[in-house]
């Protein structure tokens, strides 16, 4: 390992353990308000069967954005160069954690929410540097307005998939980690690595809390600016020409909520309104329990994670596309056995 690989591991390590202990902290400390004034009430689209308070990812993103702070400013290296990028990062963040926990303390019109993310996403988008395109082939400005849409759909992706206890952990926790290693690596900048280590951290000191049956949920202050952050890490990643690697990530995710937006869509539902068809919500329907749910996305991920470091470290297209397609088949396996499982009584 080299000089520079292990100082960055010396920095990111304790970052990723302070975020921990910074985010049970708050979340100790904001508990009992969240259990005043945000209550998630259980209705005929809830996956839960008792009044559960929301809003603990305030303490994940304040525990982030924090230790994040901290670190970027210890770093020599990297404090003239991206502290004014961070600052436009963590005010989109803010932003939706507090429309998030508005709408979780008031339900928010859909117009106003979108409104908000598309100010926040935009800000992280126009932050770019001008010579950074995911789409290279295409003009600045076109390249500029996909990210915008698909910063927007993620960040709304992200609260969708966030309907059982422990299913956020098992999507940020290895999209993290891998990041980790590739800012370790160096593949990423120093900034990512460092939002990828304190959001590690801090989705893993809220996981107790969120355990099966969960007493704590995100809620919208937390899966709306989590999603933000988890976007901008993939964005991250496409700039420096790793796309491949990006899409296969968050892979699970992307299909499970895209192939239902076009179900809904293609039978003239109100897809802005909550439902249970995602194919995780299927699969509790269908016999499966919450933990052996999160179980297999977890696991899913992981092997996300695991073929999307084999895309980055062998740099070959043709490896990138066999990792591709066999993403692919994993993902559509599991969502497979998800709409299909029926066990007995």
């Amino acid at each position: 390992m080299s000089e520079q690989a292990v100082g960055r591991l010396l920095v990111l390590a304790p970052a990723g353990l302070l975020a921990f202990f910074l985010g049970v902290g708050l979340i100790v400390l904001i508990r009992p308000w969240l259990l005043r004034y945000a209550i998630a009430r259980p209705n005929a689209r809830s996956s839960h069967y008792a009044p559960v308070a929301q809003g603990g990812g305030i303490a994940v993103v304040l525990a982030t954005l924090a230790v994040a702070w901290a670190a970027i400013l210890f770093w020599p290296d990297s404090a003239h160069r991206q502290t004014e990028h961070f600052l436009i990062i963590s005010g989109a963040a803010i932003l939706l954690t507090i429309v998030g926990a508005i709408d979780d303390m008031h339900s928010l019109p859909p117009t106003v929410r979108l409104i908000a993310q598309c100010i926040a996403v935009g800000a992280v988008v126009i932050a770019l540097p001008n010579d950074m395109q995911v789409l290279p082939q295409l003009p600045w400005w076109m390249d500029r307005a996909c990210l915008l849409i698909a910063g927007v759909w993620f960040v709304n992706l992200t609260n969708f998939m966030d309907g059982i206890d422990w299913m956020t952990v098992a999507e940020a926790v290895p999209v993290t980690g891998a990041m980790i290693l590739l800012g370790i690596l160096g593949t990423v900048d120093f900034t990512a690595a460092v939002i990828a280590a304190t959001l590690f951290g801090a989705m893993l000191g809220f996981a107790p809390f969120n355990k099966p049956v969960a007493g704590l949920f995100l809620g919208d202050a937390g899966s709306l600016p989590i999603g933000l952050l988890l976007g901008w890490l993939l964005m991250q990643l496409a700039v420096v020409g790793h796309r491949v690697a990006a899409v296969i990530l968050p892979l699970y995710y992307l299909a499970d909520a895209t192939i239902t937006l076009l179900r809904r869509l293609l039978r003239r539902e109100p897809f802005w309104q909550s439902h249970r068809t995602h194919f995780y919500q299927r699969a509790t329907d269908n016999g499966l329990s919450v933990p052996e749910i999160v179980a297999r996305v977890f696991l899913a991920n992981v092997a996300l994670t695991t073929l999307a470091l084999i895309s980055i470290l062998t740099g070959r297209v043709l490896v990138s596309l066999l990792t591709l397609c066999a993403a692919a088949v994993l993902v559509t396996a599991l969502l497979a056995s998800f709409a299909r499982i029926k066990r007995k009584q």
